[in-house]
């Protein structure tokens, strides 16, 4: 917690590698440049990657701190209603999922395939504080009925008892210090363990990630995202009969493990390995989340982590079938 580089030691580093990637692509001839930009573009979608990731380890570092340092001021936010919670319809057919066209993607969004759907239902938004605490007041931490056992086992092990960085006294912390925890915000900082035993306790499951991004489709890549400078998940505005809060906010845990789609390659040369030795226990997200910088994210955009993680930016939409 107390041996990281001062800020100006890591911005003469950034400073460092900026003149040097200026220097290389003003010297590239033009064939080479060609040869060259792709990965170049990789690692810049890499670096958002770690934009993100950092965020959200200072967030956990800083709340391991007895000082509780705080990444950003606080500001006063106002307190809105959630809007009611509403189940969109999703019928029976044969879907396109992943990414097609010649822009960016990273390997684990190709190739294009179809994959069947069966009818199903969406929850019109993800859940909030207020529902996730009837779960916790019902004792959801103590019945393994609810849990994988893996989870449940977890659970008790390390003693979970409520999402991370909730305090015992209605406080939350967040990037911006402690704070009273809101009931009508998004519920962030769930395991996938803690958002499959909610999703059991509600009588409902988690969504797959090819019906999260057959829903995604056609909708307006806009949310909360980093670049909106709030740093916290906020409450879904009245908007009837459609999904809400589907990108920016928080990730969301899908029902999904993350493995290779069909004819799957992985990239060549150097970048062999960037995605798929990562395709083994662990479980996809989408849609990004308040940490995530806007035009990063896409519908065919699939995060992973392991079902124990709950540092990241992570929530629940439920799901059902119809």
């Amino acid at each position: 917690m107390l041996t990281r580089p001062s800020v100006d030691e890591v911005l003469a580093y950034r400073h460092h590698v900026d003149d040097a990637m200026v220097g290389l692509v003003g010297a590239l001839t033009p064939e080479q440049r060609a040869q060259t930009e792709p990965l170049i573009t990789l690692g810049l979608n890499h670096e958002q990657q770690h934009q993100e990731l950092i965020l959200t380890d200072i967030k956990h570092a800083f709340s391991l701190n007895p000082l509780l340092p705080t990444y950003a001021a606080p500001r006063p936010t106002a307190v809105e209603a959630a809007s009611p919670l509403e189940w969109i319809l999703f019928e029976r057919g044969v879907r396109e999922v992943g990414h097609s066209g010649r822009s960016f993607a990273f390997d684990n969004e190709r190739p294009r395939h179809e994959v069947l759907l069966s009818p199903y239902r969406l929850a019109s938004r993800l859940v909030t504080c207020g529902e996730y605490q009837e779960f916790i007041a019902d004792r959801g931490y103590e019945r393994p009925e609810f849990w994988l056992s893996d989870g449940f086992a977890l659970a008790q092990r390390e003693g979970w008892k409520s999402p991370l960085y909730w305090e015992d006294n209605g406080l939350i912390f967040t990037l911006r210090g402690l704070r009273p925890r809101e009931l009508e915000e998004p519920v962030a900082h769930v395991s996938f363990y803690e958002a499959a035993a909610y999703a059991a306790w509600a009588g409902k499951r988690l969504p797959t990630e090819f019906e999260w991004e057959s829903a995604a489709c056609g909708l307006p890549l806009e949310g909360n995202f980093v670049d909106t400078d709030i740093l916290h998940p906020r409450a879904s505005v009245l908007h009837k009969g459609t999904l809400r809060q589907m990108f920016g906010d928080l990730w969301e845990w899908t029902r999904s493990s993350y493995d290779p789609y069909p004819r799957y390659r992985p990239f060549d040369g150097a970048l062999a390995e960037y995605n798929g030795k990562f395709m083994i226990g662990q479980i996809v997200l989408r849609g990004g989340s308040c940490a995530s910088p806007a035009g990063h994210i896409r519908p065919s955009y699939r995060n992973f982590f392991p079902p124990a993680a709950r540092w990241q930016f992570s929530g629940i939409r439920l799901a059902d079938d119809a």
